[in-house]
């Protein structure tokens, strides 16, 4: 079996990243989808759990996630945050109702605790969207539901005239949302994929690692992970992902905190005619990256082995905006580093 066929089924899991749409949809057309209320969620949801615990770890927008659903829901989540998380972004998962806490450890560890706390809690669930060996269902839905993302791209590309991207810049912290990005687009232009760049948080960055030592292998890094992009400061890859990483993505980089930072400035002031976007640390992280890659005389070999010129068609995701707006504006206004 080839690399590339061995997680074609994965792929195309992800390729399709909506398991409840009841019509199929055609690229010319539009999508057609039945989704379940709210209320028919909560019903089921008691019905098969109880009081169910929602546990999990997060810098900040995944655990706020799941403290909206679990509230919607009528359940309890529980959401471990890791060192040098900021206040803003506890107080933001708390108001969800959630019981939120920063801990003296980084992200990994904190998810160890949430898995280690749900596992002895009646009715917990852990609720990540990374994968270890006998926990990879959960991190799959996520996935897919981060594969609804590139699907809602492609389709507004066509639907605006475009044509398919020739490069996609996503970033990562386990890699789960990268994952499903490669994924998608992998399936979708399996003739002419485009080629795809993960940016990683250059104090976190895992995948990078794994892809310069060549053997497939994963790697990890550890201890503190110092770095503004504190939505990519993880430094264990989710399992599920890292095998559609290492086989299709063209590109890895770990990025400093200033190419973020200077990604983020541009974005909030583009050139004249430019509609400006309030994009936070993470989400303009891939942007900094490409801004350098086509300006910096330094990267003018990694500039023409990706293609990069005024006829390439460049997807980038902000993934986050100003969720923290006291460091945001430190960064953009002030001229800081974090």
């Amino acid at each position: 079996m080839n690399p590339i066929d061995s997680d074609s089924m994965l792929l195309k899991s992800l390729a399709d990243p909506l398991p409840w749409h009841v019509t199929s949809h055609s690229r010319q057309g539009k999508m057609s989808a039945s989704f379940p209320t709210t209320s028919s969620l909560l019903k089921r949801s008691k019905k098969e759990f109880g009081q169910a615990t929602f546990f999990t770890a997060t810098d900040g927008n995944h655990g706020r996630g799941v403290a909206w659903a679990a509230n919607k829901l009528g359940q309890k989540a529980v959401v471990l945050m890791p060192k040098g998380s900021t206040q803003t972004r506890l107080n933001n998962i708390r108001k969800e109702g959630a019981t939120a806490t920063i801990e003296e450890c980084n992200y990994d560890e904190c998810v160890r605790m949430a898995a280690d706390m749900a596992a002895r809690t009646e009715h917990g669930i852990i609720v990540q969207d990374t994968a270890w060996d006998g926990y990879e269902e959960i991190p799959a839905w996520i996935m897919q539901g981060y594969g609804t993302m590139a699907m809602e791209a492609d389709d507004q590309l066509h639907e605006d005239g475009c044509e398919a991207p020739t490069h996609v810049f996503i970033q990562a912290g386990v890699g789960s949302l990268a994952g499903a990005v490669q994924g998608y687009f992998a399936n979708r232009y399996p003739k002419t994929p485009p080629k795809v760049v993960v940016v990683e948080a250059e104090a976190a960055a895992c995948l990078y690692k794994g892809a310069a030592a060549g053997d497939g292998a994963i790697r990890i890094v550890d201890g503190d992970m110092p770095t503004i992009m504190a939505g990519l400061a993880c430094g264990e890859p989710n399992t599920i992902s890292w095998d559609i990483l290492k086989n299709h993505v063209d590109t890895f980089v770990a990025a400093p905190d200033w190419v973020a930072a200077k990604g983020m400035r541009m974005l909030a002031a583009p050139i004249k005619g430019d509609t400006p976007v309030t994009s936070g640390e993470s989400g303009a992280a891939p942007f900094g990256t490409l801004a350098c890659i086509m300006c910096m005389d330094e990267y003018q070999e990694l500039r023409e082995h990706l293609g990069l010129d005024e006829t390439s068609r460049v997807l980038l995701f902000s993934t986050e905006g100003d969720t923290d707006p006291t460091r945001y504006e430190s960064i953009v206004w002030d001229g800081n580093e974090r």
